[in-house]
């Protein structure tokens, strides 16, 4: 499966974006998907995750309340909708998937094998 991940801009804290990892090449249904992001100078962290079957969510705390991921297979997508945007949410975000990622592996990014190209997400102060 290729992914490609789209949406991100240079927005103001308190603003909202939609970021969209789009899959071609396979069914994105039968798939896990995760969203990570990197930072100037930090290690990749994982973001949010979504289940394949169950299309249980789940979140790292700092963007829990923030942060939706959701799924549209029939279109197959993965969105990411951002809302109230901090500076500290400025990094690249990456959107990966794999069809045998375990739930207790859901945060591991070496659990995904395949991974978008990253899309640049700056919010300003």
């Amino acid at each position: 499966v290729q992914l490609q991940a789209f949406g991100g801009g240079l927005v103001q804290a308190g603003d909202s974006l939609r970021l969209s990892c789009t899959a071609s090449g396979d069914t994105f249904s039968g798939y896990v998907v995760g969203w990570f992001r990197q930072a100037p100078g930090k290690e990749r962290e994982f973001v949010a995750g979504i289940r394949r079957n169950t299309g249980y969510t789940s979140y790292e705390d700092p963007v829990k309340g923030r942060f939706t991921i959701s799924r549209d297979n029939a279109k197959n997508t993965v969105y990411l909708q951002m809302n109230s945007l901090r500076p500290e949410d400025t990094a690249v975000y990456y959107c990966a998937a794999d069809r045998g990622v375990i739930v207790s592996n859901t945060r591991n990014s070496r659990a995904y094998k395949n991974w978008g190209q990253g899309t640049l997400v700056t919010v300003s102060s």
